[in-house]
C-alpha cells in the first residue's frame, strides 16, 4: 500500500494510486463500520458504536474525496463540484446527528451507571484500525507530494483524525479491561463526539470554498 515503493511511477500512475487508495479507504470504513456497530450492539459499549457510525459516515466523505480524485485527474486546477459539496453537506449533518445522539445516549449512561459487557473487540478493532490508518496517510502524503497536490496531501491530514478516533477507542477500550471504570465508556463516546463536532464544522467550511483543499492549514 505504500506509495514510497512506487516512486518511479509517471503522473497517471500516480492518480490511479490516488484513486485506489480512496477507493480502499471506503471499503475498508464500510467493512470497519459493520464490525464495530455489530460488537458495539452486542457488548453494549456505546464507544464501539459511535465508533462504527462515524465509519459509516466516513464512507460518504470517502466517496466525495474518490470524486474529487478523477476531477482532478481530469481537470486540474478546476473549482469543487455540486456533487462534492452534496456530499460534504450531507457527511457534515450525519456528523452532527452523531454527535447529539453520543451527547445524549452518553449522559444517559452517566446517569444510569451503564457499563458495556466487555470492551475486547474495542481493543482490536482499534489497534487494527491505527495500523491500517497510519499506512493510508504515508501513502496518501507520499502519492500528494509527488503530484504537488494541496487536496490529496489534506485528505490525508484528514485521514489523522481516524488515528485519533481509534486512540480513543482503544485508551478507553484499555481502561475498561483494566480497571472495569464504569464511567469511561461515556467519557470515551464524549471525546468521539468532541472530534465528530470537528470534522462535520470541517465539511461545512470546506462545502462553501471552491478551493481544492480539504483540511485547515493546508491551503496558503
Amino acid at each position: 500500500m505504500e506509495a514510497s515503493s512506487t516512486v518511479q511511477l509517471d503522473r497517471p500512475g500516480l492518480y490511479r494510486l490516488a484513486l485506489g487508495l480512496a477507493i480502499f479507504t471506503i471499503l475498508y470504513n464500510l467493512a470497519e463500520g459493520v464490525v464495530s456497530t455489530f460488537f458495539g450492539l452486542e457488548d453494549e459499549s456505546l464507544t464501539l458504536f459511535g465508533f462504527g457510525v462515524d465509519s459509516f459516515i466516513e464512507v460518504v466523505s470517502g466517496i466525495g474525496i474518490a470524486y474529487m480524485v478523477l476531477r482532478i485527474q481530469s481537470k486540474p486546477g478546476s473549482l469543487r463540484e455540486p456533487f462534492e459539496r452534496t456530499s460534504l453537506h450531507i457527511t457534515g449533518i450525519a456528523f452532527y446527528v452523531l454527535v447529539g445522539s453520543l451527547a445524549v445516549m452518553s449522559v444517559y449512561n452517566f446517569w444510569t451507571g451503564h457499563k458495556p459487557e466487555t470492551t475486547f473487540w474495542g481493543l482490536i478493532i482499534s489497534v487494527v484500525s491505527i495500523l491500517v490508518m497510519c499506512a493510508l496517510v504515508k501513502a496518501k502524503t507520499s502519492v500528494g507530494k509527488q503530484l504537488n497536490s494541496n487536496a490529496i496531501i489534506a485528505d490525508a491530514v484528514c485521514t489523522k483524525v481516524c488515528i485519533y478516533m481509534s486512540i480513543i477507542l482503544l485508551a478507553s477500550s484499555l481502561i475498561f479491561e483494566l480497571s472495569g471504570f464504569v464511567y469511561i465508556d461515556s467519557i470515551g463516546s464524549l471525546s468521539l463526539a468532541y472530534f465528530s463536532f470537528k470534522e462535520g464544522k470541517e465539511c461545512f467550511e470546506k462545502a462553501k470554498s471552491n478551493k481544492n483543499c480539504s483540511c485547515e492549514d493546508q491551503c496558503h
